[in-house]
């Protein structure tokens, strides 16, 4: 009795939240699913064919074999951030989350609902960004199972990111902000288009603890199966990064942060 009337109404609200936010973005897929697939394309060209046929393999791969993983994780993460961001600002800008918070559901089922409905535009954007690949380059799959994990791990972190920016965020270009000034410089000190071995010595050691490089270096071992790290240090990092912003972002919902006024 208790399941019924506990588990069942929170399925509904959790699966009403994920419907809402999947088609927001398909609604308006030409804005969200298209552009990155475009820019992706023109890494693959510019960065793969033109620049990459003059540099020498990288462990018996081709550069642009090498860089595509890191291209395809690029595209998840600011798919999933910039999803969550923009939709729980709106969100607070029209009201509609006051009417969430006074509905009979649990701030994690909120939480959840937004974060799983970024992380699923971002891991759309990202499978269409492998299927364009494909256009360029032959791309083993050494490791499955390791290349779904990260994706959707990467995927939810950076839609949680987004949900907590999107709750610190007072204007509409407070969204863009964390993206520019934090989320740009690590992706591309992530070794997505180089090896971190080519670093000399103290950049080598910060860039350990770079999150978008232990999300880029694992997600690469489960394309080539070659990787700059042990991959087992990229897993539990990004997964506890994931439970901090998870508490964070449940913690901020709860005490009404940038929502209660």
């Amino acid at each position: 009795m208790n399941t019924r009337t506990g588990l069942y109404p929170n399925l509904i609200a959790f699966n009403t939240i994920i419907r809402k936010e999947v088609s927001r973005f398909m609604r308006i897929w030409s804005q969200t699913i298209l552009p990155p697939s475009i820019t992706m394309s023109l890494y693959f060209i510019i960065f793969g064919k033109f620049i990459g046929s003059q540099i020498n393999l990288i462990d018996g791969f081709s550069y642009i074999q090498y860089i595509v993983p890191g291209l395809i994780m690029m595209s998840i993460m600011t798919s999933s951030y910039a999803n969550t961001a923009s939709s729980f600002f709106l969100s607070k800008f029209n009201r509609s989350i006051e009417e969430m918070l006074v509905a009979p559901m649990p701030n994690y089922i909120i939480l959840l609902g937004f974060t799983l409905g970024g992380a699923l535009r971002g891991l759309m954007v990202g499978a269409i960004v492998t299927l364009v690949s494909f256009l360029f380059t032959h791309m083993p799959f050494q490791h499955p199972g390791i290349i779904c994990i990260m994706a959707l791990l990467s995927a939810m972190v950076l839609s949680l990111g987004g949900f907590i920016n999107g709750i610190y965020a007072k204007r509409f270009d407070d969204i863009s902000f964390i993206p520019t000034f934090v989320l740009t410089p690590l992706t591309y000190l992530g070794g997505v288009f180089y090896s971190i071995q080519q670093l000399p010595p103290t950049w080598r050691a910060i860039s350990v603890f770079n999150p978008v490089f232990n999300m880029v270096d694992t997600f690469r071992y489960g394309f080539l199966g070659m990787s700059d790290m042990n991959i087992y240090f990229g897993l539990t990092l990004v997964i506890v990064l994931f439970f901090i912003l998870f508490a964070w972002a449940l913690l901020l919902l709860y005490r009404g942060v940038g929502i209660k006024v």
